[in-house]
């Protein structure tokens, strides 16, 4: 394999931390970079159909900046992405404390969440060529949650225009685990907003949510609904639909519920941008496909090369467990106990539409 990777500094953070940033480069010329706080895509570039190479991922251009934005950009998500309602939760009859960093609920794992702790970057060879390992052991308790948590994230760019996240960890007292990508792509090159990309989404239902966009434990059909994505239509076509959940959530933040969830035969989600020819496919182990269409993004700090992330000018399509999960039995389990390990793989192909 022809992949390659290089390793410079990035910056450094306040405690005087040096922070690194890894690029892998692929026989085609796809490019991703990342780097060691928070695990962040801080660039990917991919061909359109003429050939040219753009960014597609939100992001900023100083480490200053990652370190002042509240939206998660390209970032990876944990211990429990998305929401865990009351910031609370009950296992095996002890119940946990989190913080309330989103109203009364707990998002993304905390204010310090895995978005902001400095993950271990190494490069390893393996036989896709070379791939970026990110380490990183959350303590007992961090942000409330039990178990010492050991955790390795490999991001492996392969000659076939994918990109390969493979998550990996075990703890050492029974805990909750829920990890995810926070990346928001926008299939233009920023030269315009996300309303007019199209996207499908193969499932049936969504994961219906009241206020605070927690869920009700209702997983509801996406069959005459705005939701509805199993066949491939612009964004931008039922996001200002007056729907009861698209005014709870300012339009689309919302987990899917996978059809056949674990097929990874068969992309679960499809993202294209009829301009540029640019076509995402999302084949994930995972049984929800959190897809989000940047609400609530404003420009605060700036994007990269001066650029805006403003409303809608980014999208992501976050694979992860359902919303809640812990305070919801009958949602799939987010357990993960200490003879066991907490393993998943998404994996994100880039290509030109026919």
């Amino acid at each position: 394999m022809s992949t390659h990777s290089t390793k410079t500094h990035y910056g450094t953070l306040p405690d005087g931390t040096p922070i690194h940033q890894f690029t892998l480069t692929n026989k085609n010329g796809v490019e991703l970079k990342a780097i060691e706080y928070g695990g962040i895509i801080t660039h990917l570039f991919v061909p359109d159909k003429h050939g040219v190479f753009e960014d597609i991922v939100l992001g900023h251009d100083s480490l200053k900046n990652y370190l002042n934005s509240p939206y998660f950009l390209g970032a990876l998500i944990g211990r429990y992405g998305n929401r865990i309602a009351g910031a609370s939760f009950e296992l095996d009859g002890i119940t946990y404390q989190l913080e309330k960093n989103d109203g009364e609920n707990n998002l993304h794992g905390g204010d310090h969440g895995f978005h902001t702790v400095v993950w271990k970057g190494k490069e390893i060879s393996s036989e896709k060529g070379k791939v970026l390992e990110l380490s990183y052991t959350s303590p007992d308790g961090e942000e409330g949650f039990p178990g010492a948590l050991t955790i390795r994230v490999i991001y492996t760019l392969t000659d076939e225009d994918t990109f390969e996240i493979e998550y990996r960890a075990t703890t050492d007292k029974k805990t909750i685990i829920n990890l995810s990508q926070h990346s928001y792509f926008n299939l233009s090159g920023m030269k315009e907003d996300i309303l007019g990309h199209e996207l499908s989404i193969n499932a049936d239902r969504y994961v219906e949510i009241k206020e605070g966009s927690i869920p009700t434990g209702r997983l509801e059909p996406v069959s005459e609904t705005p939701f509805d994505f199993r066949t491939a239509k612009e964004i931008g076509v039922n996001i200002e639909k007056d729907h009861p959940q698209l005014r709870l959530a300012g339009g689309f933040d919302f987990t899917w519920v996978l059809n056949n969830p674990g097929d990874m035969t068969q992309p679960m989600a499809v993202l294209s941008h009829q301009k540029s020819g640019r076509m995402i496919e999302v084949y994930t182990t995972e049984p929800g496909i959190q897809f989000y269409s940047g609400n609530a993004l404003a420009n605060t700090p700036p994007g990269k090369k001066g650029g805006s992330n403003h409303k809608h000018m980014g999208l992501c399509l976050e694979t992860q467990h359902f919303p809640d999960s812990p305070n919801q039995p009958h949602f799939p389990s987010v357990e993960l106990d200490i003879d066991q390990v907490y393993s998943t793989t998404t994996i994100y192909k880039f290509s030109i539409s026919k």
